[in-house]
This record gives structure tokens, C-alpha cells and sequence, in this order.
């Protein structure tokens, strides 16, 4: 077998590095933008232009964490003077339905109920049937209202097992449905706590990844769990004001579409690729990972939206807006 030359042994060198860092280089900027095969195309359908209000039933042991925190994040969609939150917000602006309209900029917690005593409810096993019956309860009861610009979630505790929740699901949005039977329809979400169940499916990166490449877990500047709920809802609500009935803004199958941020799965912060997340803000004192600020300079990690005029996906930065 013959030798390669002396000579183009530093040639080859060279071309060797070359191409190792230009794969890099596409590499890294394929994971930072969405591809051709990543773009949302509008299907004609209805998006959420009227003011949105939300509505929560906690169903389920909670800590006063969750519920401040959780709070704290839909209470900074209209806290313009200390969160970042709308800005993060914006992009859904770009989103326009046949009228030329975008999903409405104000969101607004209407109403909260707590179901706690699940031993008079229906337990901790849960079908997504089972969610529309309890908030037919709590609506039927007066509890909270029936509002057709409602997005109504029901939120369950970390011990409470809801059907593919952890598999293939950390929360979804179904709209619109009838949760009183000859009464206007709704949409309907959940987002449950994934501290115990799936950290590493629901909470990443604020836990070791269950699967692809490993790395170390970020610190959650609320907790895990509640930390995983606030990435959760934010995806949520996003998927529900720009595609509510399934027939809006997403890409693909239309029973498991991609739509405004699971189009960017992963990313938070710039320079992100699969197992690291983005280049984040870090707190000084308690080291938690964040790249946004709400009401009250509460810090959450909410994930990137795709941006349909630019065909990337739009990180959010941690600076009031």
C-alpha cells in the first residue's frame, strides 16, 4: 500500500479542519433558525383577536410557590413596566388571520378554583375526558364564569396521572368544546407538574434530558416543577391564540401539529442546538437560569416562537420591556 507524500500531509491536514469547522458552522446555525421543513403555513382557520382571558382550576395538592409563581406569570403578560413578558409576547403578532388580524396582546387572569379534596372528585388518574368534566363542575357550579374568550386550564399536582401526560405530551390546548351541554364552546387546556413525573421529558433544562444528548441540569429560579409548568403554559397558550380550533397557524398533521413554539423545540436563548438550550441570563446569588423578567422582577424561562416573517425562531431577552 503506497504512502501519502510528505508534502500533502499538511494540505490534508488543512482540509481536514476545514471541513470539520464549515460542518460546525452549518451545524450551529441550522439549530439556531428553523428550517424550509419547520414553516408554519396558516390554514384559514380562527386565531384568538379578542382579549383572552384565562382561567385556572388547580386540581390537586399545590405549594404557595405554585401558586404565586404561576400567578406572577400571566399577571406579567400586562405588567409593562418591570416584565419582559410581552415583549416575548410580540412575535404572536406576526401572526395574522384572514382579516389581517393578530392574536390580541391582552391577556388577563379572570379566574382561579381550587379543587384540593380529590377524594370528592374524580382522583388522581385522569382521562382528557375527565378535564372536561371537571370544568363543567366548576362552571356549573359558579365557580368560574362560561366566557367564549376564555381559555379555561385545568393545572394538576405532580401526583396526579393525566393521559398522555409525560408521553408525548407535557400540556395541550383542544378548542373549541362544549363543556356545558347547548352552551357556547370554549377552548380547553392542561399543564400538569412534571417535577416528579418526567423532569427530564417536561422540565428540561432545569433537569438531565430523558433522551438525546446529555447534560447537566440548569438551576429553576421557582423550582423544577413549577418551572416546567410556566415553559408549558407559555407553549400552550402561544399554540391556543394562534391555532385554537386546529385549523389556524401550524405545520403537519393537524391532531399533533407543530405550532408557534413547538416549531422550536429546545431552544431559549441564542445559540442553542440539541442539548444546550441557549446562551441564558444567570442570577448572581442563587445561580438559576432565566431569560426573562415578570411582574414584580419574578424570573421565568419561557421557550422561542417562530416568527412567520422571518422564518426563525425568536428567543425572548431578559431586560424589561
Amino acid at each position: 500500500m503506497s504512502k501519502v507524500p510528505n508534502s500533502l500531509t499538511p494540505l490534508l491536514l488543512l482540509l481536514l479542519l476545514l471541513l470539520f469547522f464549515s460542518t460546525f458552522l452549518i451545524t450551529t446555525t441550522i439549530s439556531t433558525t428553523t428550517s424550509s421543513s419547520s414553516q408554519l403555513i396558516y390554514h384559514k382557520g380562527p386565531i384568538l383577536t379578542s382579549p383572552i382571558n384565562i382561567y385556572l382550576t388547580w386540581y390537586g395538592s399545590f405549594s404557595p410557590t405554585h401558586f404565586s409563581t404561576i400567578s406572577s406569570f400571566f399577571f406579567s403578560f400586562s405588567s409593562s413596566s418591570s416584565s419582559s413578558i410581552p415583549h416575548w409576547w410580540s412575535t404572536t403578532q406576526s401572526y395574522k388571520n384572514l382579516a389581517g388580524k393578530p392574536p390580541s396582546t391582552s391577556i388577563t387572569l379572570a379566574g382561579t378554583t381550587h379543587l384540593s379534596n380529590l377524594s370528592s372528585s374524580l382522583g388522581k388518574p385522569l382521562t382528557r375526558s375527565n378535564l372536561i368534566t371537571i370544568l363543567n363542575h366548576v362552571i356549573s357550579k359558579g365557580s368560574l364564569p362560561l366566557d367564549p374568550t376564555g381559555i379555561y386550564f385545568v393545572l394538576t399536582a405532580g401526583d396526579v396521572a393525566v393521559e398522555r401526560f409525560c408521553m408525548g405530551s407535557c400540556g395541550f390546548h383542544a378548542g373549541y368544546v362544549e363543556v356545558i351541554k347547548g352552551k357556547e364552546k370554549v377552548v380547553v387546556a392542561h399543564v400538569g407538574d412534571p417535577g416528579q413525573q418526567c423532569p427530564g421529558t417536561c422540565a428540561w433544562p432545569y433537569a438531565v434530558p430523558a433522551y438525546g444528548p446529555p447534560g447537566p441540569a440548569l438551576v429553576a429560579p421557582n423550582g423544577v416543577g413549577v418551572d416546567g409548568m410556566v415553559m408549558n403554559l407559555a407553549t400552550v397558550i402561544a399554540g391556543a391564540a394562534t391555532n385554537p380550533a386546529g385549523d389556524g397557524w401550524y405545520q403537519g398533521d393537524r391532531l399533533a401539529p407543530l405550532e408557534a413554539v413547538t416549531a422550536c423545540p429546545g431552544v431559549f436563548g441564542p445559540g442553542a442546538y440539541p442539548g444546550y438550550p441557549g446562551e441564558l441570563a444567570v442570577d448572581r446569588r442563587s445561580g438559576a437560569s432565566f431569560n426573562a423578567y415578570g411582574a414584580g422582577g419574578r424570573k421565568f424561562l419561557v421557550p422561542a416562537m417562530w416568527d412567520p416573517v422571518t422564518g426563525t425562531c425568536k428567543v425572548a431577552a431578559a431586560t424589561a420591556s
